[in-house]
This record gives structure tokens, C-alpha cells and sequence, in this order.
């Protein structure tokens, strides 16, 4: 069933949804199981390197013992000593080799899994409606994709090549430890691990939520810095630099003492288990010396258990440390995951086919949409631009003019009635395919922190330089950009901020002409232009809309009066629909906003705008307006 926008949750996009720690490796699973071979393989070299690991002290035991033979002896001082100790030599360099080769192996599968991990939330992310990018908190976002897709290759290496390892070890010293000695040795040692592990889990459980508080305030930190950087130049116009650097410095207290308990908490941790490991070889120690004085244990005995709980002591010195960066490794996957999960909102149906354009009309079937439940947008919006035409919309702010331009694009869908484009059902196309036949000019450009000649380049990715000149002289700027220094590769700064409010704007509009749609929409598109400017690219932009379907969204009426059909929109609905000279005529709502902006024009001394045509009928100010519905509204 579909899902209408309002529907929607309202939470913020970055909060995570809880799980526990098995479903989210579960998650993981699938990408490091592309590789099965690979894994397998690892794991082979896993179990080999430690069994030649535990090899070693079986090895300096016997060769300790075999020196306890007849001095003199020559067998005990060329042959057995000889090849023991090649023998120790060898299961030593297979140790590091089995390991290398593990970790060789594996490396493909860990990175491959973060590459597409990290191309999959990009992915969807690029895939979520515009809901959930207007409530998103960059800074914080970004942090948590960061430490996600680190926290998948550091749990794959701490699993792998440290927590698996170690368990293998340990369960193969003790199996030994059972079968060749007295059952202290393997009470004592498996009594402390269990002690150990118990003590670690329990502790590092309790300290979690100080590292998810970190979490959390780091984030929240990194947010409003970010923020305040990205509006410098509103923090500027208010002088704003204090206030701004208090609320960062309130977040950075907050996480300070987060840590401070988190680094406590750990400090506890490490002394416990330090303790713990402490007894333990104490009374492994005492138990072998007591052996070998009564006889029943060698001194290669005593070598061979003090050499074990030395290969153990350094893994599990390390067990809590390791356990800890896990369960963060997996509280910052929890947090990658739950982008995954954001509802999409608007998706391609199954089965959705691409958008065929024959002529491009465009039709909106009594439309009702509303952002929030509440809050009802537009109603009953119902109006044709015939292919090859030009239809204005114009209103007041708040009417809803620009929310006709995210529907044509399918940023949201409509909760009433259908939009067509050749009388295709905008849900039932591809949104890839639609988007691609739309171009817009905005009224607020933003641009990408890279050159001019890429900004340009990005309506149409791969177009040749002289492509780009085309669209950049058709646009009015490419005299400016020669200007430059750097020319086509001058840098426009963080969103454009480089370049005025004009340049940025013919930068949009080059970069629509480039890519050459069947449809157009210009939403404001010379609002940020002076007069002269202006008039040069209406006359382009006449031009390159002819033949065209084109949605023109504006507030200067005097950029609209050559469009074949002009709607005044009002509170969400189409009150007035006709020509310019038409709609002078009617004496309504839209004669009433050309007299007052004639009116503003001739007050500023400017430019005045055109006037009605011979014939034209204007009613005078203060007249009750006419209002003009159309023959099928309802």
C-alpha cells in the first residue's frame, strides 16, 4: 500500500533504531559471505597458525627435556638439539605466515564489504524523498556513516584476527592441559577465563551506554559546527561568532564529561582484569613448581604451562579492549543500518517503465497534496500545458506555486488525483527516466564546491568542452567567465558562495540548457538578476522554451505576459486561469497584483514595466475583483 506523505514519521532521519547486537552482524553477514572462499580460506589459515602457535611450547618442552640428558652424550648435543630447535624455528615462521596469509586473504572481503556498504547508503540515501533531507542533520549524518563503515572493518578485524583467534588457542590449551596434567591446571586456567570473561562483559555491558552518550554528543557537536559553518556568512551579518562558539563549547562540556566517565569506567575494567589475569598465573605457576618439586611434572613441564599462560596473558590482556571497540563497533553499524531502513517514501513501482515523451503535455488531475495531515497544500489543482506551450503560475507566497515543481518531479507524491506527462501516470514511470526529461532553473541555486566548467557540465556529465562554451555564451556568462583568471576552472566556493546571486543563476541556467529536456520548469529563474540582465536572458529563455512544454513559476508578472496560459493560484487553488490580456480584462485577483507592481516599478524610478496591450481593459485600484474560474472546477 502506498505510503502518502504525511504518513511519515517525524522523528529525525539519524536517530537509530535499537537493536540488538546478533541482528545487526546479521546484517553484516550477507556482504562478507560474497566472498565465501576467501572466508573460508581465512578461517583455514586461522586454525593453522594457531595450531602452530600452541605448537611452539610443545616444542621448547621437549627440548628442554632432551637437554636434561647424560652430559657428554653426543646424540643429545648434535641430533635431538639440532632438530628441535629447527623444529621451534619452523613453527614459529609458520605462525607468522598462516597469519599474514589470513589476513591477505580476508583484506579483499573486508574492504569490498565497506565499499558496498558504503555505495549502498549512498545509494539509498540519494533514493529518500526530500522529507527526509529537509529534516536532516548533515554533521551528525555524516559522523555516523563515518564511524559505521570504520566500525564494519574494525569488527571484521577484532572478530578475525584477534577474538576468534584467541578462542581457538584457549580451548586448545586446555584441551591439553586436561589430558596430559593434573586437573588443577585446566580448573584454574578455565576457571579465570570463565571469571575473566564474566567480569568483562558484565563491566563493558554497564559502560555502553557512557559510549553511546559519547556517541550521541559527538554527533550533536559535530552538527552545530557544521552548521555554523555552512551559514558563515549569517553568523557574520549578526556577529554572531560568541554565541556561536558557546553553543559548540556547550556540546563539547557535555562530551567532555561523557568521557570522563567513560574513561573511569574503563580504568575499572582494566584493573579487574588485570587481577584477574594476575591470580590466575600465580596459582598456575604454584601448581608447576609444586609438580616438579615432587617429581611428577618436568622442568620442561613447568616451561611448557608457563610458556601457555604467556601466548594467553597477551591476547587477554587486550580481551576487554577488544570486546569494548566491538560492541562500539557494532553500536556505530546500528546507526549506519538504521539509514538503510528509512522509509523511501516515493519508489519506483514494480514493473515501472521508462518515460516515453511524444510532444511532452503535461496535465495535472485535480491534485490535492499536503505536506503534513494538518496542513492541506493545494486542492483541486486541474490544468493542462499542451505540448509545445507555455503556462505561468503566479501568487502569493505560500500559494503553492512551487510545490507544483516538486510533484512534476516526483519528490513527493500527490495524495489526490494523478499528474501526467503524454498521459503517463508520473507513479507508474521510472523516477529516474521523468527526472531526466525535466529541467529546472531554481530560484535559490546552489552549486557543488568544485569548477565553473563542472557546475556547467553536471546537467549533461560527459558533454565536451565546447558543449559547455555553447551553453555557458546561450546562458549570458561566458564573456564573465573568460574573465576570470582561471577561466572554466575557477572554483565557485562552498554552494557558490563565490559567485554573486546572477552568476550563480545563469550557472543553473547553462547547466539546464545543457541538458536539453522535454520539459522545462523556470521557478524564479531571473529573480536574483538586474534589469538588463534580466531582459537579455528572458529573450533566451523565450527562445529556448519555444517548442518546449514549459512551467513557468513567477512572481514579476512582467516575465509571464507572452505565456499562453497564465493560472493565479490563491490559497492552494486555481482561482483565475487566462492570458495576460485576458486576465487584465477579468478584473481580478491577477489585475490587481499588475497594478501594484506597475506601481512599485514607476516608484523606484526603474524600468517600467510593459503595458496592457491597445484594447486592454484595466480596472481601477480598489475595484471588486472579478475572479475568473475555470469551466471545470469543481
Amino acid at each position: 500500500m502506498r505510503r502518502y506523505p504525511n504518513t511519515q514519521s517525524s522523528q529525525s532521519p539519524a536517530a537509530p533504531r535499537h537493536h540488538s547486537d546478533w541482528t545487526v552482524v546479521k546484517t553484516l553477514l550477507p556482504y562478507l559471505w560474497t566472498y565465501k572462499w576467501r572466508v573460508m580460506l581465512a578461517l583455514a589459515f586461522l586454525v593453522g597458525a594457531k595450531l602452530a602457535n600452541v605448537g611452539v611450547p610443545l616444542v621448547l618442552k621437549k627440548l628442554v627435556d632432551e637437554m636434561t640428558v647424560t652430559a657428554g652424550h653426543p646424540m643429545a648435543l648434535l641430533v635431538l638439539p639440532l632438530g628441535l630447535l629447527a623444529a621451534y624455528g619452523a613453527l614459529r615462521l609458520a605462525t607468522s605466515v598462516f597469519t599474514e596469509l589470513r589476513e591477505l586473504m580476508f583484506a579483499r572481503v573486508t574492504q569490498r564489504a565497506v565499499r558496498t556498504i558504503a555505495l549502498q547508503v549512498f545509494r539509498h540515501l540519494h533514493a529518500l524523498s526530500l522529507r527526509f533531507h529537509l529534516n536532516r542533520q548533515t554533521g551528525g549524518m555524516t559522523r555516523d556513516i563515518e564511524r559505521g563503515t570504520r566500525g564494519v572493518s574494525t569488527l571484521v578485524s577484532y572478530t578475525l584476527f584477534s577474538i576468534l583467534p584467541t578462542i581457538i588457542e584457549i580451548l586448545l590449551v586446555l584441551v591439553y592441559l586436561l589430558l596430559h596434567y593434573d586437573i588443577w591446571f585446566s580448573a584454574i586456567t578455565g576457571g579465570a577465563l570463565a571469571l575473566y570473561i564474566l567480569f568483562t562483559i558484565t563491566v563493558t555491558e554497564w559502560r555502553t551506554h557512557f559510549r553511546r552518550t559519547m556517541n550521541d554528543l559527538d554527533s550533536r557537536a559535530n552538527t552545530r559546527a557544521i552548521d555554523s559553518l555552512l551559514n558563515y556568512e549569517t553568523v557574520k551579518y549578526f556577529s554572531n561568532e560568541d554565541f556561536e562558539a558557546r553553543r559548540y563549547d556547550e556540546g563539547l562540556q557535555r562530551y567532555e564529561k561523557a568521557a570522563v566517565k567513560s574513561q573511569s569506567s574503563l580504568s575499572l575494567l582494566n584493573t579487574g582484569q588485570s587481577a584477574i589475569i594476575a591470580i590466575a598465573v600465580t596459582l598456575i605457576l604454584w601448581r608447576a613448581t609444586v609438580g616438579v618439586m615432587d617429581g611428577s611434572m618436568t622442568l620442561g613441564d613447568m616451561v611448557l604451562v608457563n610458556a601457555f599462560m604467556i601466548q594467553l596473558y597477551i591476547p587477554l590482556n587486550f580481551l576487554g579492549v577488544l570486546y569494548r571497540e566491538i560492541k562500539q563497533s557494532l553500536a556505530d553499524m546500528e546507526r549506519l543500518f538504521s539509514l538503510l531502513e528509512e522509509n523511501r517514501e516515493v519508489a519506483d513501482r514494480e514493473g515501472a517503465l521508462p518515460l516515453q515523451t511524444q510532444g511532452a503535455e503535461l496535465r495535472f488531475e485535480h491534485v490535492d497534496f499536503s505536506y503534513e495531515a494538518k496542513r492541506q497544500i493545494l486542492f483541486d489543482v486541474d490544468f493542462t500545458v499542451a505540448a509545445g506551450t507555455t503556462t505561468a503560475v503566479v501568487g502569493h507566497s505560500g500559494s503553492g506555486k512551487s510545490t507544483l515543481s516538486r510533484l512534476l518531479y516526483r519528490f513527493y507524491d500527490v495524495d489526490r488525483g494523478a499528474i501526467r506527462i503524454d498521459g503517463q501516470d508520473l507513479r507508474n514511470v521510472t523516477q529516474s527516466s521523468l527526472r531526466q526529461a525535466i529541467g529546472i532553473v531554481p530560484q535559490d541555486t546552489v552549486l557543488f564546491n568544485d569548477t565553473i566548467e563542472y557546475n556547467i557540465a553536471y546537467g549533461k556529465p560527459g558533454s565536451s568542452h565546447e558543449q559547455i562554451v555553447a551553453a555557458a555564451r546561450a546562458a549570458y556568462i561566458h564573456d564573465f567567465i573568460e574573465s576570470l583568471p582561471d577561466g572554466y576552472a575557477t572554483m565557485v566556493g562552498e554552494r557558490g558562495l563565490k559567485l554573486s546571486g546572477g552568476e550563480k543563476q545563469r550557472v543553473a541556467i547553462a547547466r539546464t540548457l545543457l541538458k536539453d529536456p522535454a520539459v522545462l520548469i523556470f521557478d524564479e529563474a531571473t529573480s536574483a538578476l538586474d534589469s538588463r540582465a534580466e531582459q537579455a536572458i528572458q529573450q533566451q529563455l523565450a527562445e529556448i522554451a519555444r517548442e518546449r512544454t514549459t512551467l513557468v513559476i513567477a512572481h514579476r508578472l512582467s516575465t509571464i505576459v507572452d505565456a499562453h496560459q497564465i493560472l493565479v493560484l490563491d490559497h492552494g487553488r486555481i482561482v483565475e486561469r487566462g492570458t495576460h490580456a485576458g486576465l487584465l480584462m477579468a478584473g481580478g485577483l491577477y489585475a490587481q497584483m499588475w497594478l501594484r507592481q506597475q506601481a512599485g516599478a514607476d516608484d523606484e524610478g526603474g524600468s517600467p514595466l510593459p503595458q496592457p496591450a491597445e484594447g486592454d481593459a484595466v480596472p481601477p485600484q480598489g475595484a471588486e475583483p472579478t475572479v475568473m474560474m475555470p469551466a471545470d472546477s469543481r
